[in-house]
This record gives C-alpha cells, structure tokens and sequence, in this order.
C-alpha cells in the first residue's frame, strides 16, 4: 500500500470525523439524546484514532538504527493495536454504560428534529468517507478479493482500520437513527436507550475485530501464499540454485518482507561464483515481490534425506553480499 494512498483515507475520515463529532454534541446537548451522545463519543475516538496511525505512519519511517537494525516498520501496527483498544474502551464500553443508564433513568427527548437532521447529514459525510476509502483500497486489493479476506491479510492495517471505523460509523448512524425515531414516534424513551446499546454492542464488536488482526500482525506474519510462491519461483527458476532446501518469511513492517532461505549450490562452484549467483537469485526475487527488501540466502550441499521445510529448525543466516 502506498502510505499517501492511506493518508488520504485516514485525513478523509478525519476531516468528517471532526465536523460530525462537534454536530452530535450540539444535537445531544439540545436533545438530550443518549444515542446522539454515544455517537458523539464514537466520532472523537475516531479522530484520535486516525490521529494516532498517521503517527504511526510517520514513526515508521524512521531510519534503521544500532537498537532497532531493521527499521520502526512494525510501529504502524502497534498504533494500530491502540486504536483498538481506544475504540474497545471509550467508543464501546462508555455507549454501553450510558445505554443502561438512559434505561435506569429514562426521560423524553427534546427537539428530536435536530439530532434527526444532524444523522443524516452525518450518514451522507461518512458515505463520502466510506467511499475514498474504498477507493485507495481498490489501488492495492487484489482482483478478485473479498473485503473479508483484504481485511485479514492485508499487511498495512490503516486501509483496513479506516474500512472498518467508517462500516462501524455507519452502521452506528443506522442505528442511532431508529433509537431517536422511535422515540420520537412513540414517546418512548427506551428506544434511545436502545439504540446507544446496541452502537456500543458494535464497537465492541469492531474493536475485538481490529486487535484480533492487527496482534497476529505484531506477532509476526509472513508472506502471502501469492507471493510465497512467487520468491519461491524466482529462487527455483534459473540456472544458479540446485534446489531450495526450505525458506522463512517475515513482515518487518507493512511494506517490507524479510527472506531467508537455505538454497543447495552445485559443489564445483567457487566463491566468487557462489557470491555472484546469490546476487543474481537476490535480484530476482526483489523484481518478483519489490517487498522482499531484506533477503539472506544461506548456500549448502543438498542431503537426499534434507527436510524441505522443516517446521522448528533455526535459520542461520550469512550474508555473502
């Protein structure tokens, strides 16, 4: 994923998130709407969310240094992580809590006309959102794949952390919209109350969502089976390896995969033969998968009775460049 592709996504939702927040608040204070306060909340959190990846998109970018000699790739996903946790604790658990108070103390909304317009205003603004979003996620989505499958492998987690706030944001509206208009076409306190639960039901839900992927990320992912095989093929696929004795693969950071690799070299070779055919495979594998920016390739004499892909074993890793 591009990072300005992202960004834009990331100011997009922004931008709307802040514009609609300061809206719920007045049409909360006016209304008394505890569905138009718990959207209130969800809207600020969003803010800091997309505050906090684009923070973590600029530390990633820091240089490789002595403490952290692979680079800061993996600290969009630990703001990633966070954002979760906001979204699980001030977004879902505060609408929860003030869901079951508006149905402990019950009382009758005021000007319900006011927190209706500001919905469906919000409802068009977060479309908009939903759309650029969509949009840059297009550019990197392979053809093909479903949206369920782009949000659990996709490697940079701001696509599908905007994807989801700005599904949840809708949804949230739909929602806040049958709390306040039943209310309002009944009389009926309850179903605001309603309606605030069931948006923190959401969050939650969302949250759990976005700190299932992104821990599996912080964990450490390797490459898709797409461009496993693809820096398999390129190692396999030319004169220099005699056979690839098995491969590791590792996201440093979204837009940067580590390869190691033992690979069997013919015996008769020379040092300077071995160097240059491993610059060769190397160069091959950087022009099949450009992320594969970090490569080690271990040579070795092929054993009929060598696992290919031994589960446990340890890769030691020499660099012949």
């Amino acid at each position: 994923m591009s990072a300005s592709g992202g960004n834009r996504a990331i100011i997009a939702a922004f931008l709307a998130n802040m514009g609609i927040a300061l809206a719920k608040f007045v049409a909360w204070f006016l209304s008394g709407s505890a569905s138009m306060l718990a959207e209130a909340i969800h809207s600020v959190a969003d803010s800091g969310n997309q505050l906090l990846l684009l923070l973590g998109g600029r530390r990633a970018r820091k240089a490789a240094d002595k403490e952290h000699p692979f680079g800061h790739g993996r600290e969009r996903y630990v703001y990633a992580f966070v954002v979760a946790i906001i979204l699980f604790s001030v977004g879902g658990l505060f609408s929860i809590y003030e869901g079951v108070d508006k149905l402990v103390h019950p009382h009758e909304l005021e000007n319900v006309w006011i927190p209706i317009a500001v919905l469906v205003i919000a409802i068009v603004l977060e479309s908009f959102s939903l759309r650029t979003a969509i949009q840059e996620s297009n550019h990197v989505r392979e053809k093909g794949q479903s949206w369920v499958s782009f949000v659990r492998r996709a490697k940079a987690p701001e696509l599908p952390v905007v994807l989801l706030e700005d599904v949840a944001a809708l949804t949230g509206l739909a929602f806040a919209l049958f709390g306040v208009g039943m209310s309002a076409i009944t009389h009926n306190p309850v179903f605001d109350a309603i309606g605030t639960l069931m948006i923190g039901t959401l969050l939650i839900i969302v949250a759990i969502t976005l700190g299932i992927e992104t821990k599996s990320l912080l964990v450490g992912e390797g490459a898709t089976d797409a461009d496993h095989d693809r820096i398999v093929g390129a190692i396999e696929n030319g004169p220099e390896v005699f056979k690839l004795i098995h491969i590791k693969t590792l996201y440093l950071g979204p837009d940067e995969l580590l390869v190691a690799a033992k690979i069997a070299l013919p015996t008769d070779k020379t040092l300077n033969d071995v160097a240059r055919d491993i610059d060769i495979v190397e160069a091959r594998v950087r022009a099949a998968v450009p992320a594969a920016r970090v490569i080690y390739l271990e040579p070795d004499v092929y054993r009929p009775g060598d696992d290919p892909s031994p589960p446990t074993e340890d890769i030691v890793i020499r660099s012949l460049d």
